[in-house]
């Protein structure tokens, strides 16, 4: 649904202080680095503790967006043209348009909100009723103040039911969200002791909570909290009816009997005069009552008995965050650094008593917030729980954990403070990690992703140089062949050729390229997570990966039928609406792409679809080659024949793009609307023209570990390969296959430079060590820099002796080989 500008400024009482262009709005946008449509999004200058997005206008601007909602007069000359709405506080101005939206709409809507399991109770409910009809929901836990406004906006009229999720934190937050929501059918799942403290009571906190619930005509309930039966008895807190579950024989779902097995769980269930057995894929008690309550509600909904025995089985739970990594200093890493309570530290703990590599425990621990306990109970719980699970050492890291360091001096837990992340990080080499198991669990706010980073890194005497500037002169050297207008894709995948990830990334991003493809799902989210904004094209997405590129604004390549119809499900169970993708053609290259059979199809598919596409591409087969010229022209024209069909069906602009770096060079006619620079942002120019002046980026650098004199007849490394036939000097360098330094290089076949000069490789390459033969070379001593590529020693050179193309040295260059970046 679109709403014009204007339309929207009377729904939110807004003043002008800039009428701009005419135009109208279908996307919210609070955070500027989920910039998708600039040019039908309204922005929403929000105001938080740690940013205000006010500072953020210039940039979105300049990025094409043009409607922005303001909490503080700013000049409109800086932003001509700009749409400037003035309110008095942006997110009551969002919530305000969000709960204008919902009212135009009839459709049933469920409001989910509980202390705990909301968001499996919606996903949950949504794979249980969704084969039945379109569903809307929140995204994944878009409960707060902004999430569910983000959340609501999304219904659109195909929709036949909306499931949302409300969470608060403290009083007098839930009537905001029941106006936005407003839900015919409220769900409560529980009433725990999470987020208590912004609450007198527990009765205070239960009689927020269902606010949400005034005007739903009726309400689904566990009974059997003594709290919540008697505080229902007493008066009547909601206009419609009540629908309870529970063991009790007067609830509405009586649950009769339990029976629990290893891995699943049986339960007999009368509802009226239905009587039916359930089986339940968990058998934890988490897990069974969210999808006991799930089955209440489709009672309540009047699905068929057997309809829910047949989905309950199917559900499946939600994937863990808890991550094991190898560490510094022999050390095992468990990053749980997303959240800090005492529920999920008991999993955590659990986890770690799991792990038999190390005797010694450490937990890295911030302060837990929002408990409902005071903090010296707090503090006595987590110390009793550390102690419990054989904890040895804990390194406590905020204000308030700081000041009760004496509860667990008490347990007998050694323990070290800091005040914060940072001084935690100052003090870092003090700490003297070594042969033990780290947990690493710490609220978000406290950024404790560094800590994690320090504990991971691994320190290793090779290293790869990266010189930035010379990969900007390459970036220039290519921009200037292309024509105006022209935008350019930069390929960061397989991290970045060996290069980096987000360092290559976020220079890219500052000097001005227009988008960055990699090859799978993490490697762009871990771009994202380094704050790299650019639209970011996944050529190969996975399904199991789809969750994740939707939470981080990813783009994929849609390549098959069978793949658009998955990730098309897959959007359409989300609630999204107009999802960026890329269309992949077959043109001849034959590896991934619509085949010329399937595209009839595709256009039919095209037709309707929750997609926005944003490119269509193709890949050139051998665009290098002077002797494929022919068969390149053909895939060209092959490629400009399904674009004309593709715009004819979907009717709007989009991306088309079939160059790669050879081909910006040898073929500057079919540049169309974009290319792809990849090989070449990297100082190779695969199109053997030698055009451009491009300084190679990468150089590999090792270290000599030993020297050796040995006599003629002996020999050097496994199967006696190197055989000495005169007095020679034998250096051990740092490097070997595990490195990326090919075993096809040993025997003389490859070389180093050690001081200028080369020096050939003698015996088998191992798996961390290479021996070379340094005779004649005066003045090496142990300890020498060794270069393996670069300054003297090419990588195109390096991979003809090797029998390969630059791209594979590159790309091989194993993640334990620590990069540097510098500039000159």
């Amino acid at each position: 649904m679109n709403y014009h500008i204007t339309d929207i400024a009377s729904a939110i009482n807004a003043s002008w202080l800039q009428a701009g262009i005419d135009g109208h709005v279908s996307h919210l946008l609070i955070d500027s680095r989920k910039l998708v449509f600039p040019g039908g999004t309204l922005f929403f200058a929000i105001r938080s503790a740690n940013r205000d997005g006010h500072q953020f206008i210039d940039h979105l601007y300049h990025q094409g967006v043009r409607h922005f909602v303001v909490s503080t007069p700013v000049d409109p000359v800086r932003w001509p043209g700009a749409n400037l709405l003035l309110v008095d506080d942006t997110l009551s101005a969002l919530q305000l348009l969000a709960a204008r939206h919902r009212s135009q709409f009839s459709i049933p809507v469920i409001g989910i909100t509980g202390s705990n399991g909301k968001t499996i109770v919606k996903e949950w409910l949504n794979q249980l009723l969704e084969p039945d009809q379109l569903i809307v929901r929140s995204p994944r836990s878009y409960n707060s103040q902004i999430g569910v406004p983000l959340s609501v906006w999304l219904i659109q009229p195909a929709h036949q039911l909306g499931i949302f999720e409300a969470g608060i934190s403290r009083a007098g937050e839930m009537d905001a969200l029941e106006k936005i929501i407003y839900p015919t059918i409220g769900v409560f799942t529980n009433l725990g002791m999470a987020h208590s403290e912004g609450f007198s009571s527990m009765e205070e906190k239960l009689e927020e909570k269902w606010k949400l619930f005034r005007h739903a005509e009726a309400v689904i309930y566990k009974k059997g909290n003594t709290l919540v039966d008697n505080w229902l008895r007493e008066a009547n807190h909601s206009r419609g009816s009540l629908f309870s579950w529970g063991s009790e024989e007067s609830a509405d779902m009586h649950v009769y009997e339990i029976f629990k097995a290893d891995s699943y769980t049986v339960a007999r269930i009368r509802c009226g005069t239905a009587e039916f057995q359930l089986s339940i894929p968990f058998s934890d008690e988490a897990s069974i009552d969210n999808a006991l309550t799930c089955c209440a509600i489709m009672l309540y909904l009047d699905v068929p008995v057997q309809r829910i025995m047949e989905r309950i089985p199917q559900l499946h739970g939600m994937a863990m965050r808890l991550e094991l990594k190898e560490g510094i200093n022999h050390c095992s890493v468990i990053n749980d650094s997303y959240s800090a309570d005492l529920s999920s530290l008991v999993v955590a703990l659990d986890f770690l008593s799991q792990q038999k590599q190390h005797i010694n425990k450490t937990v890295i621990l911030s302060d837990i917030p929002e408990t409902g306990l005071t903090s010296v109970q707090l503090y006595e719980n987590v110390s009793r729980l550390l102690q419990r699970y054989g904890v040895n050492r804990l390194l406590a890291i905020g204000p308030v954990i700081s000041d009760h360091a004496d509860l667990f001096r008490a347990a007998m837990i050694q323990v070290q403070t800091f005040i914060s992340t940072e001084s935690f990080l100052q003090h870092f080499d003090e700490l003297h990690f070594h042969e033990e198991t780290i947990l690493v669990k710490g609220a978000r706010r406290f950024a404790f992703e560094a800590i994690t980073a320090q504990l991971e890194m691994q320190v290793h005497q090779t290293v790869l140089e990266i010189n930035l500037n010379a990969m900007l002169n390459n970036l220039r050297q290519y921009q200037q062949q292309l024509r105006p207008g022209t935008k350019l894709m930069a390929m960061v995948k397989a991290f970045s050729y060996g290069s980096g990830s987000f360092e290559i990334a976020n220079l890219l991003q500052f000097h001005g390229v227009d988008y960055l493809a990699v090859a799978y799902t993490d490697e762009g989210v871990a771009l994202r997570k380094a704050g790299i904004h650019l639209p970011v094209m996944v050529m190969n997405a996975a399904s199991s990966g789809f969750s994740s590129l939707v939470e981080y604004g990813l783009e994929p390549v849609l390549y098959s039928l069978p793949l658009f119809r998955k990730f098309e499900s897959f959007i359409r169970q989300e609630g999204i609406q107009y999802y960026p993708v890329h269309l992949e053609m077959e043109t001849g290259m034959h590896r991934l792409g619509f085949e010329s059979s399937d595209f009839q199809e595709l256009l039919v598919l095209l037709k309707g679809n929750s997609f926005r596409i944003q490119s269509v591409f193709s890949h050139l087969a051998a665009s290098e080659d002077p002797r494929h010229d022919s068969f390149t022209h053909d895939q060209a024209e092959l490629f400009v024949h399904y674009c004309s069909q593709i715009e004819e069906t979907i009717a709007y602009p989009f991306i088309r793009h079939i160059e790669n770096t050879a081909a910006i060079l040898r073929h500057p006619q079919w540049q169309f609307d974009m290319v792809r620079l990849g090989i070449g942002l990297y100082g190779i120019d695969s199109s053997a023209l030698h055009r451009l002046a491009l300084d190679e980026v990468s150089t590999l650098r090792t270290t000599i570990a030993q020297i050796k004199k040995l006599s003629p007849g002996e020999t050097v490394g496994y199967g006696r390969r190197g055989i000495v036939t005169d007095e020679a000097l034998i250096a051990t360098v740092r490097i070997g296959y595990a490195d990326g330094y090919p075993r096809v290089l040993g025997n003389g076949t490859g070389r180093m430079l050690v001081k200028g000069s080369l020096a050939p490789v003698i015996g088998s390459v191992c798996m961390d060590m290479t021996m070379i033969d340094i005779t004649g070379i005066d003045g090496v001593k142990e300890g020498d820099e060794v270069i393996v590529f670069g300054h003297g020693l090419s990588v195109s050179t390096l991979a003809g002796w090797a029998g390969t193309i630059p791209y594979e040295m590159l790309t091989g260059i194993s993640q334990r080989v620590k990069r540097i970046y510098y500039q000159d």
